[in-house]
């Protein structure tokens, strides 16, 4: 029996005998793996002709939205997944990292609809006038990609791996193809299937190969996205097809990396910092038996600490039970196969050129419930490299820097001063993550700062923040997953920023009211809508952008200037009337900014009557730009800027409802220009206010 690969709508065998697959614990075959015979021309044809256009279709809230659905159904199936990750030899704290994790991301990306409009397009950044006379302007907007996101895993994170790439894509608004690694790709095909059995994606938006990506590269065009996670020389093959140059196709890459931890010269055995160390290594060499991009690889230690360091960690690592996943006493399960096993045997013995084994055994491991060589089990390894400067013959430097062993495996070293350490991080030559663990924030900033070129990410973890801290090894959904140089120098994730991977960025011109006509998005010196009848009278619904109110004058007195700093107390000297104004900005007493704001609510509040406006949510981008003195005869010209749909709160326990959560509601930003006599604009904002739904 061999996996099926979705494919142009189908579920699809390849043809032959394909690579077969092993229970990872028990050594027994599960299943086969091929793409033989497929055609990956068509396959991707089929994403962008049939995927793509259904997902432009569809606003960013709607993908969103669809991305939280699919989220909650996948949660329901959560012991089918499981059932199947332990013979991948995960452990159940592995599998919660790989399947849950994965589903979290599905999660936080679909939050970020929030700050998205309801459009199938992004407005990206400022709007920028253009012209003396405020009657040119430009913008940028971003749209989603033609094409289709291809994705090559070869890290055995089968569900994690893949959600946290197709959550972007997806809510970018582009259709893709996932290739998960092969080894462990029979929990891929589980999760895929339960995904297109829900129907929640369109036709088209998801494609599933189990097994060699074949030529699919040499389909690729200008249009589609390319993402690689595995080694840094696979990478650079993919990377280097003559289809991907010629095309510029964009390739965003997050390859193994020589990933560091440094002790901080303050900490001591007494601190809590020491521990945290100890126990943070621990978990990384152990959680996933070591097969994680983020995972410790070189351990940077003062060079007076490293007996005691050392052997804290040996200590704490033979307190690791290894075996069965499924046995309760378990920590620490095997790697996903004996092939992995044996690429990281060989890749150990590079590193013994100038390193020794000070904890585990290369040979044997003590298991529990497990035969150690049917499964492919293996002994955490502590190396020791006394010399990490020195460079050995064959290598550009030193193996410790240059050789990965994708397993249990870490190499401690030492270091004299913080600006030693910093050099030694960065002869990884680029890493996703590195960690500095200390008490001492100097020490911390001197640390980033210097390191900061050569990692993509730095933990820096104490005591304040241990409890808590997600740790070194986890990526999160909305800060940047890569690294320059070795890394892959790719950004996956970060929030909006990894949506953008799948986005065109296109600059617009012309004049403001064509510009707003385009974005849906009020842009100052626009031409506004007469309205009917006062805005705040209209529901969520009724509302236009660009509806616009001119409200009265007010003139602004010196007693009013007195008023509102007795009741503000902000007696600064500007606002008052007897100050000398020799050598300062002002001519005279000047109006306080916050008076003028306030008075401009009190103009075009429409305030006599219960209303569709629930409340005021903020003011963004408040600027006062001219002085107001006594005299100044003020008006406001208030205009619907924007309009955000704004998600009912959901609860689960009726108890947990609070004042308003039953009621549909969206968020509107409006301009508020406050200007005096001589028709210049003293002052603008964008207040929000939180207006209730009509249906």
């Amino acid at each position: 029996m061999k996996l099926e690969n979705y494919i142009t709508g189908n579920w699809i065998t390849g043809d032959g005998d394909g690579q077969q697959l092993y229970n990872a614990v028990t050594g027994e075959a599960i299943t086969a793996a091929s793409t033989k015979g497929l055609d990956f021309k068509s396959i991707l044809e089929y994403g962008r002709t049939i995927g793509n256009p259904a997902l432009r279709k569809m606003t960013f809230h709607e993908r969103g939205n669809m991305l939280k659905a699919l989220a909650l159904h996948l949660r329901n199936h959560l012991d089918a997944f499981y059932a199947i990750s332990y013979k991948t030899g995960a452990t159940k704290a592995d599998s919660w990292v790989d399947i849950e994790g994965g589903i979290g991301n599905l999660f936080a990306n679909a939050s970020l609809r929030r700050k998205l409009s309801n459009e199938t397009f992004v407005v990206d950044g400022e709007s920028h006038n253009l012209s003396t006379n405020n009657t040119f302007m430009g913008t940028h907007i971003l749209v989603p990609k033609e094409g289709i996101a291809v994705h090559i895993n070869a890290f055995n994170f089968p569900v994690w791996g893949m959600l946290e790439k197709i959550a972007v894509n997806l809510l970018a608004g582009m259709p893709c193809v996932v290739k998960p690694a092969t080894v462990t790709s029979y929990l891929t095909e589980a999760v895929v299937k339960e995904i297109i059995r829900s129907k929640i994606l369109p036709e088209g938006a998801l494609q599933l190969i189990c097994g060699s990506a074949g030529d699919i590269l040499d389909h690729v065009g200008s249009q589609d996205v390319i993402t690689f996670t595995g080694s840094a020389t696979t990478g650079l093959m993919l990377k280097s097809n003559p289809i991907i140059l010629k095309e510029n196709v964009p390739f965003n890459m997050e390859a193994d990396s020589l990933n560091c931890i440094v002790l901080g010269n303050d900490v001591t055995p007494d601190m809590p910092e020491w521990s945290i160390f100890i126990k943070e290594v621990r978990k990384e060499m152990t959680l996933k038996a070591g097969q994680r991009c983020t995972g410790i690889r070189r351990i940077f230690v003062p060079e007076n600490k490293m007996d005691d360091v050392w052997k804290e960690i040996g200590k704490s690592l033979s307190q690791t039970v290894i075996g069965d996943p499924l046995n309760a006493t378990v920590r620490m399960g095997s790697l996903a196969g004996q092939t992995q096993r044996n690429e990281v045997k060989e890749q150990v013995q590079k590193l013994l050129s100038s390193s020794q084994i000070i904890y585990g055994s290369l040979e044997s491991v003590d298991v529990v419930g497990a035969d150690a060589n049917n499964g492919a089990f293996m002994s955490p390894l502590l190396l020791m490299n006394e010399n990490p400067w020195a460079t050995v013959p064959g290598f550009s430097t030193n193996p410790s820097h240059e050789v990965e062993a994708f397993g249990p495996v870490s190499t401690i070293m030492p270091y004299k001063t913080t600006e030693e350490a910093i050099n030694l991080s960065k002869l990884g030559k680029g890493s996703l993550v590195s960690t500095i663990v200390t008490a001492d924030n100097k020490m911390a900033q001197q640390y980033v700062i210097g390191a900061a070129s050569h990692h993509g990410r730095i933990l820096v973890l104490n005591n304040e923040c241990a409890k808590e801290s997600t740790g070194h090894g986890s990526p999160l959904p909305l800060l940047v997953h890569g690294g320059p140089g070795r890394a892959g120098g790719g950004e996956e994730m970060g929030g909006l920023r990894g949506v953008k991977h799948y986005l065109q960025r296109t600059a617009i011109q012309g004049s403001p009211s064509t510009i707003t006509a385009i974005t849906n998005i009020y842009q100052q010196y626009a031409n506004g809508k007469d309205p009917g009848k006062h805005p705040f009278t209209k529901y969520f619904e009724e509302l236009e952008v660009g509806e616009q109110i001119i409200t009265e004058k007010r003139t602004i007195t010196s007693e009013d200037i007195d008023r509102f700093a007795d009741l503000s107390g902000d007696h600064f000297y500007a606002h008052i009337k007897t100050t000398d104004f020799e050598g300062t900005m002002f001519e005279q007493q000047v109006a306080h900014g916050y008076f003028i704001m306030s008075m401009a609510a009190g103009l075009f509040v429409d305030s006599y009557e219960k209303n569709p406006v629930l409340l005021n949510y903020g003011i963004d981008e408040l600027r006062f730009t001219k002085p107001v003195y006594p005299g100044s005869d003020i008006h406001i010209r208030f205009t619907c800027k924007q309009k955000l749909l704004n998600d009912k709160r959901v609860v689960e326990n009726p108890e947990d409802m609070k004042r308003g959560d039953d009621i549909e509601k969206g968020i509107v930003k409006w301009l508020v220009e406050m200007i005096d006599e001589t028709d210049e604009v003293t002052g603008v904002a964008t207040i929000l206010t939180m207006v209730a739904m009509k249906g």
